[in-house]
């Protein structure tokens, strides 16, 4: 442990670390200047401080305020050495933050108490700090295992949900990194960018309820195929409702959402503008830009610029400006995501049905 004495007297100062330097276990450091003891508590830890009030330049209550200000410390205990018995000097510098007071002249058998009672309250102060750090550092490790396994239940769920749909998987990947990135375009907050990375795969959750003949038909969809297809948004935001993390309830508005348009002609609900989740604005254009470059059953692959061009074409109608405007500033991150499809262009698609 280790003590502080600040005292410009040099028979008192001599005293007070005469007495202190024979308890076991404690070393002693004394400053004859206020200013300079200030100065070495900013970049030395001491466990106890005894400080005088009556000095030249700085009173010890000034003193104690300064330290009072260090981060380090708040919670250090304080001894003012005072001859003065003026009541509103001791009550200024239990205001200032002194813990104890010591009468001039000091006695030696005190003191020791004093500074014996002081050091075991710091030694139980920085237990109790250890213990609250260690609690603290596995919680954070604990919340992290639960995110970690949350993340992977989410990919293996959406991975289920792409077999399901006849892919292999790479399709939720791209829509989650093409979100993220039209997300960060737009400036959006770490933890939205993150929330969105795992909750976009989850766009297609419903198509767990879509007959295989509608999901894997090669040709056009009948009308009645396509009310089917088109229940998939509902069906996924009931599975993902009533959730109680940021993540799920993100999930759902983008499983429930990502076919809304712009100018309120989507499904299922025909919301329009701001009225559309942010979450499934970003999303319904990372899915389509890839449903449009992936080849299907139904359709061949697009070049990642003619869709691009397909995108700005229906921007403010089918799209959100704003998210297609995210899409263009971050184009060279996206580009190379949508080249990793690797089949061929073809010479003809439908949007509509491109995007699910």
């Amino acid at each position: 442990m280790k003590l502080c004495i600040v005292e410009d007297e040099p028979i008192s100062r001599a005293v007070l670390a005469g007495i202190t330097s024979s308890m076991p276990g404690l070393s002693v450091e004394a400053f004859a200047d206020p200013a300079a003891a200030i100065e070495a508590c900013r970049h030395r830890a001491f466990d106890l401080m005894i400080v005088d009030q009556q000095m030249p330049g700085m009173t010890g209550t000034e003193v104690i305020r300064a330290l009072r200000e260090l981060p380090d410390y708040r919670h250090v205990p304080i001894i003012m050495v005072t001859a003065d018995n003026n009541r509103a000097v001791k009550l200024e510098a239990i205001h200032a933050g002194a813990t104890e007071f010591l009468a001039k002249p000091t006695d030696p058998d005190e003191l020791r108490l004093r500074v014996g009672n002081l050091l075991d309250l710091r030694q139980a102060q920085r237990a109790l700090a250890d213990r609250a750090y260690h609690l603290a550092h596995e919680v954070r490790a604990a919340t992290r295992r639960i995110t970690e396994r949350e993340e992977e239940l989410i990919w293996r769920l959406a991975r289920a949900i792409e077999y399901r749909d006849g892919q292999t998987g790479e399709h939720i990947t791209r829509v989650a990194r093409v979100s993220l990135y039209l997300a960060q375009a737009l400036h959006q907050p770490t933890t939205f960018c993150h929330n969105l990375f795992l909750a976009a795969p989850l766009h297609d959750t419903g198509k767990l309820a879509v007959p295989d003949a509608i999901l894997n038909k090669p040709g056009r969809l009948t009308m009645a195929e396509m009310d089917v297809m088109r229940r998939h948004t509902v069906v996924g935001g009931e599975i993902l409702s009533d959730g109680t993390s940021d993540l799920v309830c993100m999930a759902q508005d983008i499983a429930l959402a990502h076919h809304e348009r712009w100018d309120g002609t989507g499904y299922p609900h025909g919301l329009s503008r701001e009225q559309i989740p942010l979450s499934a604005r970003i999303v319904a254009v990372a899915d389509v830009i890839d449903a449009l470059c992936s080849e299907r059953i139904y359709k061949p692959a697009w070049t990642p610029q003619r869709a691009r061009a397909e995108i700005l074409r229906l921007s403010g109608s089918h799209f959100d400006p704003a998210c297609v405007g995210a899409l263009i500033r971050s184009w060279n991150r996206i580009e190379p995501v949508l080249t990793e499809i690797g089949s061929t262009a073809g010479t003809s698609a439908e949007p509509a049905r491109a995007s699910g």
